[in-house]
């Protein structure tokens, strides 16, 4: 069907002839498919029923399909429809959509024909017959039940069917008195919203349910009696929700997605019982059914903490309300208590009808003093009601269709809002001097208007911009790639009484936001509520950050932030600060980057002022790092449970990485931004992050390096290491290599720096291993193009530094000290002198023999000689530790102490035999001295004999003794708990004790008796000594 090319862009789809409509959202999700869809057969309109065919063209893969379709409809409302398709969705199907628009495009094609009822009123009685006769031949197999039936009732003269006069007609519409609303299928609605709550979150049906939370919107708006009745049975299936009962027994919390789907849900009943045109029976009812599902235990919380307060949405908050009442004490509060509380407020008050009706309702010439108070002083109305309230007003007005007085209000409450914040202003500058001195402040917003339920920032944001949005016909905007594009503002004028008001609705919406963003409000209470308040104020950004900032609305900025640093206590940020505010870091992230092309000086002071975190500061200065006398409140308080604290100092690092990155170059911007770093961040991670970004940005791949940021970097990176040098971090090791590579870069100095100052920075170990090792590195040279003073500076202080951190932690510094020193004899000498003078101390045979094989590399074997045999008496080897890892250490000392002569070897051996008692090493080291001749290493005034040395004499005689009795040893504690399983391993280790045992002359009677002696003890184990008799004889 052709049904031209302008479709999309009609908003109401109106047949005033039949009074056929289409509401524009059914429009607008089939119009791309209708266009393929073929209608035909239309059997014209009878009365209010229409009915034909339509069908879907045949495709490579599947037939054309033919369905009938049928559509009642009465006053501008499509009552029922029935399509052969069996659509299930709550949406009208394509083809019902199809024939509609055939009737709407096509009119002249379309018969226009008087209900059945009149129709048949024509006929006599022979016409009656045959046309029904006709009917049940036409029909038979469908009908004919049916008619036999009824035929049967009017022939009974008891019949119920004859105690009804007339009969139905479905073509004649409904009753003039009788109810006419939008078809709606709701069993379907009460499936789908199953369905999708049993999906929990997954998917994407919490995107399914936010559609029908918008289906529910569109309703209200088009002023659709189904806007309540889909809200009312999307509600039951909530209540119904089987995970509400498991979640409650389990004491644990819903998910964040199924938290902010009831949220909508209780906004949506607000503004339902807000209609400002709802009949009383009507919203008696619903609130009889609110109250009966928030009394159900199962309801959720409104906070989602069991019990925290929040004030009555029809009171005003008192400006010295406790902040920590005993939550045994709390009423319960819901997701529909709001709702609930809405019964006490009307739309009958005069002055909120003056303003809602007129643009041009301003104050009276002669105000009595009772009308004084209703506005402000260029006699602009205000509307004097809990903001939150109020702002529920103007989200109910919008959501029914009223834009023009949604609009109004809106105006009003700004207004209102304005004259506050003025006289706020006048009160802090009386108490300036005295909070200032005192450091003090006390809440004035316990309920914040950012992350609150009902989104009253939001509200009157989105009902200023969408007075100004261009080309919006009611639709989401969707491209061609499925992609919402952004929306484009222009200023719109506001209609306003006052002559000299040059204002626009955009530049309204843009103070609005800042204003209430910038609210000073306590952090509220639980994790989602908390949660909320950050999500929300992303929200709010985002839409902040689809205006195109002129001229206009930067003076709106610079104006609105001027107010925001002179409002004291009341704004988020003023000088004074309670300790549990919440912070502005994102918030002034975006006013930074907004103000910085405009007003450097401003955004750099704003930007300043947001980086405190006073929940982390007990009393320091949080105002302009300046003045000394800014501080937070010092009132005693719990410590919060603040569950969103990371995010929220990840802000932080954000807020004070953007202004690093715009102030490059700039040394007095950088100096400030550094001590506000240093000052108001506590995590070392973040300032690590602080110090890479900022060493990021310093040194470009393609073009020159700005010494200005890197030198922030290095003063960050030195912070981090005197904030984690007496703490565990696992990134330490990093952030160490790090600093190094950050000072090389900015250049000789600072790597002397700090060497010098190494103590304070470094543990011994790492300013041994890594960072004198790096400064004084080949690369490192190269690098910084040093000179030959240069070069020597930098050894100096890293000899300074290696002998200092040698004498503080021997054990892990000794070896990193003499490898720094080797080129100076003195500064080696006193290392080697450290390291002798810390072995008998609290060194470790392993590090005693890696320093003495290192004294070996070097050429000096006789020290390495004195360092092995300390570290011999620092070993104790037991019989069965054949595997241990200082085995090949002692080996190493053994051949040394060989290779050196024999009275080394002499020296050596006692400690071998008093400190190894494990066999086959004694037996190892035996084999080894047999060898070779001793004194092959060649020392300067020695000779070597050339002779073997033998197992009889000294000094071998007495490690051949202590190997035999090794072999013993291990020999009865090994037969002690053996098992069969390891009989064949123990005659292998005795084969090798008979080697051992026949080096001297007498040495195969000694292994004789040794074998005897085993028969005799045990032989118990009959089938061990069969195997040694068969071995040994």
């Amino acid at each position: 069907m052709d049904v031209g090319d302008n479709v999309e862009k009609e908003q109401h789809y109106y047949d005033e002839s039949y009074e056929l409509f289409l509401p524009p959202q059914q429009m607008y999700m089939y119009t791309k498919q209708v266009f393929i869809l073929l209608v035909h057969e239309v059997c014209g309109l009878h009365g209010f029923h229409l009915s034909g065919t339509v069908t879907e063209p045949a495709t490579t893969s599947e037939p054309a399909v033919t369905y009938k379709v049928a559509i009642s409809f009465d006053r501008c409302k499509i009552t029922s429809v029935t399509c052969g398709c069996g659509n299930k969705d709550i949406f009208y199907c394509a083809h019902v959509v199809a024939l509609s628009l055939y009737r709407i495009r096509k009119p002249e094609q379309v018969k226009l024909r008087l209900p059945i009822s009149e129709t048949l009123f024509q006929m006599n009685r022979d016409q009656l017959q045959k046309f029904i006769q006709y009917l049940i031949t036409a029909h038979h197999t469908e009908v004919l039940p049916t008619a036999q039936k009824l035929a049967d009732e009017i022939l009974s003269s008891n019949s119920e069917i004859n105690q009804v006069n007339g009969a139905p007609d479905p073509t004649a519409g409904a009753s003039i008195d009788d109810e006419n609303c939008w078809h709606l299928d709701e069993e379907q609605v009460k499936e789908q919203v199953k369905l999708f709550l049993s999906q929990g979150g997954y998917y994407g049906s919490g995107k399914q349910l936010n559609s029908m939370f918008a289906k529910v919107r569109e309703m209200l708006r088009m002023r659709d009696s189904n806007g309540a009745r889909m809200l009312t049975l999307i509600t039951e299936q909530f209540m119904a929700d089987p995970r509400l009962t498991l979640w409650r027994q389990q004491g644990t919390s819903m998910t964040d997605k199924c938290r902010q789907l009831w949220d909508e849900l209780g906004a949506l009943w607000v503004c339902i019982i807000l209609n400002p045109h709802c009949k009383l029976e009507e919203k008696s009812c619903w609130l009889q059914q609110l109250q009966r599902w928030s009394d159900l235990d199962v309801c959720p919380l409104e906070d989602g903490n069991y019990g925290h307060e929040l004030p009555n949405i029809t009171n005003a908050l008192p400006q010295n309300a406790s902040h920590s009442p005993d939550s045994l004490s709390r009423p319960r509060r819901t997701v529909f208590t709001r709702a609930i509380e809405g019964r006490e407020l009307h739309w009958q008050d005069s002055h909120l009808q003056r303003i809602i009706s007129s643009d041009i309702y301003t104050a009276p010439a002669c105000q009595q003093e009772s009308e004084r108070l209703l506005f402000n002083s260029q006699g602009q109305p205000l509307w004097l009601e809990h903001v939150p309230t109020a702002c529920a007003r103007v989200d109910a007005l919008r959501s029914h269709g009223y834009p023009k007085e949604a609009l109004r209000l809106t105006v009003a409450i700004i207004n209102t809002l304005r004259l506050q914040q003025q006289r706020q202003l006048e009160i802090y500058k009386h108490q300036k001097k005295e909070l200032l001195q005192r450091g003090t402040t006390t809440i004035t917003n316990l309920e914040g208007w950012v992350g609150h339920p009902l989104d009253p920032i939001g509200c009157l944001f989105l009902t200023l911009t969408e007075a100004c949005r261009l080309n919006d016909d009611g639709y989401l905007e969707v491209s061609d790639m499925n992609e919402s594009r952004p929306p484009v503002y222009q200023h719109v004028p506001m209609a306003t009484g006052c002559p000299n008001s040059h204002e626009s609705y955009l530049s309204l919406a843009l103070e609005v936001a800042l204003m209430g963003m910038g609210q000073q409000r306590v952090m509220p209470e639980g994790l989602y509520a908390q949660d909320k308040v950050c999500r929300n104020e992303e929200q709010l950004l985002s839409r902040l950050q689809e205006l195109q900032l002129d001229d206009e609305l930067v003076q709106t900025l610079q104006k609105q932030c001027i107010l925001l640093l002179e409002g004291g206590p009341f704004s988020g940020l003023g000088e004074v600060i309670h300790r549990e505010s919440v912070p502005m870091h994102t918030f002034a992230k975006y006013l930074f980057s907004a103000l910085l092309p405009h007003d450097p000086d401003l955004s750099y002071k704003l930007a300043l002022r947001a980086m405190r975190l006073p929940v982390l500061e007990s009393s320091t200065s949080t105002g302009d790092t300046s003045h000394p006398h800014h501080m937070v409140s010092v009132v005693p308080s719990r410590y919060p449970r603040w569950f969103t604290l990371g995010h929220l100092e990840s802000q932080q690092c954000e807020l004070a990485s953007t202004m690093l990155t715009a102030a490059k170059g700039d040394t007095l911007r950088l100096r400030t931004i550094l001590e506000a770093i240093q000052k108001h961040i506590h995590s070392s991670s973040l300032i690590f992050k602080l110090a890479q970004d900022a060493f990021k940005i310093a040194t470009p791949t393609d073009s020159s390096t700005d010494s200005t940021l890197l030198n922030v970097a290095l003063e960050l990176g030195l912070q981090v290491m005197r904030m984690t040098l007496s703490t565990l971090n696992w990134r330490r090791r990093e952030m160490v290599r790090w600093l190094v590579t950050c000072a090389t870069e900015v250049g000789v100095r600072a790597l002397v720096s700090i060497l010098q100052s190494w103590y304070t920075l470094f543990t011994p170990t790492e300013a041994t291993s890594i960072v004198a090792a790096t400064a004084v590195s080949h690369t490192t040279i190269l690098r910084l193009s040093l000179d030959y003073p240069q070069r020597e500076e930098l050894a100096s202080c890293a000899r300074t530094l290696a002998l200092q951190c040698a004498m503080k932690d021997p054990q892990s510094c000794a070896l990193s000290a003499l490898t720094l020193c080797e080129k100076d004899h003195i500064a080696f000498e006193a290392a080697y002198q450290i390291a002798i003078d810390a072995a008998t101390g609290g060194m470790t045979h392993s590090q005693l023999f890696t320093i003495a094989r290192y004294m070996e590399l070097r050429g000096y074997p006789l020290r390495a000689f004195k360092l092995a045999s300390l570290a011999m008496s620092h070993l104790n080897l037991a019989y069965n530790q054949d595997t241990h890892p200082a085995i090949n250490d002692v080996l190493w000392a053994c051949a040394l102490s060989h290779s050196l002569g024999k009275n080394e070897l002499a020296a050596l051996i006692p400690l071998v035999v008093k400190s190894v008692h494990c066999a086959t090493v004694l037996s190892d080291i035996l084999r080894r001295c047999t060898v070779t001749a001793p004194g092959l290493a060649g020392i300067p005034g020695r000779r070597s004999s050339g002779k073997l040395m033998s197992t009889d004499k000294a000094p071998l005689r007495q490690l051949l003794d202590a190997t035999i009795n090794a072999y013993i040893n291990t020999t009865h504690s090994r037969l002690t708990h053996i098992s069969p399983r390891h009989y064949g391993e123990f005659i292998e280790f005795l084969s090798k004790a008979r080697e051992t045992f026949l080096l001297p002359q007498d040495g195969h009677l000694q292994f004789a008796q040794f074998i005897d002696n085993l028969k005799q003890i045990y032989k118990g184990k009959k089938k061990l000594m069969l195997l040694v008799r068969e071995r040994f004889g």
